[in-house]
């Protein structure tokens, strides 16, 4: 099923029509992401990567939510989310369910790697951080890679939700060769 925005924004799915949609083996987690455009923004990135599930934590705002709704065209409602008090507790809860599960930060720092150099192996989880202070400290610790995006310009960093969307994009091209 495909249905474009103006369709998007007045139907709610029905539990059946939520269940059908094929999901990849993805999970994104907010690790206290605070505006709720890029929120809602990382809803419909989600939608478009047919994610398992976004898990949003800390002082991310969880739906409903206004502008959260408006900046993802209510694609709320067919993601599958659900909130978590730590990004920490969120990993360690995934990895007990998955042990296979890879967990990528998406950070700048003296451990990152280059985006396009990563291992893009599923099941994976992706974590962005708040848009000032980053991913957490405790995250970067236990994740399994720290990825980040070249920058050339003045600016030494990208909007959260745009680097989000860089890199589920290289690991769905990369899913798909395999």
């Amino acid at each position: 099923m495909k249905i474009g925005a103006k369709e998007l924004r007045k139907k709610i799915p029905t539990e059946e029509e939520r269940i059908t949609i094929k999901k990849h083996p993805l999970y994104i987690i907010l690790d206290n992401v605070l505006d709720t455009y890029n929120i809602g923004a990382i809803f419909r990135l989600a939608d478009a990567v047919a994610c398992e599930k976004v898990i949003l934590c800390g002082q991310t705002e969880t739906p409903p939510h206004t502008r959260i709704k408006k900046a993802s065209i209510n694609t709320t409602e067919w993601v599958t989310w659900s909130y978590s008090p730590t990004a920490v507790g969120a990993l360690h809860e995934l990895k007990t369910q998955n042990s296979k599960l890879k967990t990528i930060a998406i950070e700048q720092g003296s451990k990152s790697v280059p985006y396009d150099k990563a291992d893009y192996s599923f099941p994976i989880a992706f974590v962005v951080g708040h848009e000032t202070d980053g991913v957490s400290k405790e995250v970067l610790e236990i994740a399994d890679q720290i990825v980040e995006i070249p920058m050339w310009g003045v600016n030494k960093s990208l909007n959260v939700m745009v680097s989000l969307g860089i890199v589920l994009y290289k690991a769905m091209k990369s899913k798909e060769k395999v």
